[in-house]
C-alpha cells in the first residue's frame, strides 16, 4: 500500500509533534496493521517526562505507543493464515528467535529484542499503520474488540507476573497501585482464584475501579497505615506482594508488607534504575523478591481469557483520546493523574 500516514514523534523530552511519514512497505514476513487502538502506558509518560526509562535514553526522535490492536490492511507474501480484515492484537517485542535465550523459550530476555517505542529499537505505534512480523501478530475472536485487543499487552505484563511468582489458588495478595498494571494483575488474581486481595493507591477513582475489579479490600495509602493493617493478618502479611508503581516508596514498602515465607514481585519500573530495597524486612521472613521483565509466550492465554469473559478489559479505560489530540492526551494522563485510569489513543 502507498500512500502517507499520521506519526506522532518526540523530538525530545515533553514535546509530541504530528508528522507525516510514508505508509512501511512490507517485508515477506510483516502485515500491515491499520491501527486503531493504542494504550498510553506509564512508561511512554516517563520517556515524555525525562527523556528516559530504566537505562533507555531516547538521544533520538522517538515514537511512542506500544500497546496496539488494529486490522490487517494487507498481507506480506510470505505470510499465511491471515486476510485482510481480521482483527488482531500485537505483541509488541519482536526478538532474534536463534540465540540460546530464544531457543529456551525465554525470549523476552532476548538480547537482540527489538521492541516498540525503545531508542535504537523498533518505532512505536501512535501512527495510522505499522509492519509488523505476522509471527507477533494474533487474531481476536469475532466477540473481542480491538480496543481490548490493544490492552492485552499490559494483560500479558500481569499474566507473567503472576507466572514467576507461582501463584496459587486460595492464596492472598497486595497490589500496589491501581493504575492498568495494578488492575489487570488483580483481575489475573481472581482468575487465578485468588480472592484475598487488598489493593493499595493514593487516588479515589483508582481505588474504586480496583473494588469493582476484584479487590476484597482498598487502601488509600494517604490516609491508613496499610503496612500496620497488613502486618496484623496472621502470617504477618500476604503470601504475595505485587508492586505496579514504580516508586522507591512503595518498592520498600512491599519487604514489610509480605507474610514469613512469601514472595515480592516487583512489576513497575522506576524512571530511575537504582532504587532502595528493604532486604532486612524480607530476609527476616525468608521472604522471596522477584522481578519481571514484560512477558513471553502469554498472548494467547491473553485473549482466551478476555474471550471467555473471564475479566472486562474495556472497563478499565477511563478516556480516549484521538491521534490529532496527542500532545492533549499525554499532558492531560500526567496533569489528571487523579482522574485518569487507562487512556488509549483511538486512530
Amino acid at each position: 500500500m502507498k500512500g502517507k500516514m499520521k506519526v506522532a514523534e518526540m523530538p525530545k523530552a515533553r514535546q509530541i509533534v504530528l508528522v507525516e511519514r510514508d505508509i512501511p512497505q512490507l517485508n515477506a514476513d510483516e502485515l500491515l496493521i491499520r491501527l486503531e487502538y493504542v494504550g498510553i502506558c506509564g512508561s511512554d509518560l516517563h520517556f515524555y517526562e525525562d527523556g528516559r526509562l530504566g537505562n533507555w535514553v531516547a538521544e533520538e526522535p522517538l515514537v511512542l505507543g506500544h500497546e496496539p490492536g488494529g486490522v490487517v490492511a494487507e498481507i506480506g507474501s510470505g505470510v499465511t493464515g491471515f486476510a485482510v480484515g481480521d482483527r488482531v492484537a500485537l505483541e509488541p517485542g519482536v526478538p532474534c528467535g536463534v540465540c540460546e535465550t530464544c531457543k529456551k523459550g525465554t525470549y523476552n530476555l532476548c538480547k537482540r529484542m527489538s521492541f516498540m517505542a525503545i531508542p535504537k529499537e523498533r518505532a512505536g505505534v501512535f501512527s495510522e499503520y505499522c509492519a509488523h512480523p505476522a509471527n507477533m501478530c494474533y487474531k481476536l475472536p469475532d466477540h473481542v474488540s480491538t480496543l481490548e485487543g490493544a490492552l492485552m499487552e499490559p494483560l500479558a505484563v500481569g499474566l507473567h507476573a503472576l507466572d514467576l511468582a507461582d501463584v496459587k489458588v486460595g492464596q492472598s495478595a497486595v497490589v500496589l497501585g491501581c493504575g492498568c498494571i495494578g488492575l489487570v494483575t488483580i483481575m489475573a488474581l481472581k482468575a487465578a482464584g485468588v480472592d484475598e486481595i487488598y489493593a493499595v493507591d493514593v487516588i479515589p477513582k483508582r481505588l474504586e475501579k480496583a473494588k469493582e475489579v476484584g479487590a476484597l479490600q482498598v487502601f488509600d495509602g494517604k490516609k491508613e497505615n496499610v503496612t500496620d493493617i497488613i502486618q496484623t493478618l496472621s502470617r504477618g502479611g500476604t503470601d504475595h506482594v505485587f508492586e505496579t508503581a514504580g516508586t522507591e516508596f512503595t518498592t520498600l514498602q512491599s519487604a514489610k508488607l509480605v507474610g514469613n515465607a512469601g514472595v515480592v514481585t516487583i512489576i513497575g519500573m522506576c524512571s530511575d534504575p537504582e532504587v532502595k530495597v528493604d532486604l532486612g524486612s524480607l530476609s527476616e521472613k525468608e521472604g522471596t523478591l522477584k522481578t519481571i521483565f514484560r512477558y513471553r509466550n502469554l498472548y494467547p492465554m491473553a485473549i482466551k481469557l478476555v474471550s471467555q469473559g473471564k475479566m472486562d478489559l474495556s472497563s478499565i479505560v477511563s478516556h480516549e483520546f484521538s491521534l490529532d489530540e496527542i500532545s492533549k492526551a499525554i499532558a492531560y494522563n500526567i496533569n489528571n493523574k487523579d482522574d485518569v485510569i487507562k487512556a488509549v489513543i483511538k486512530m
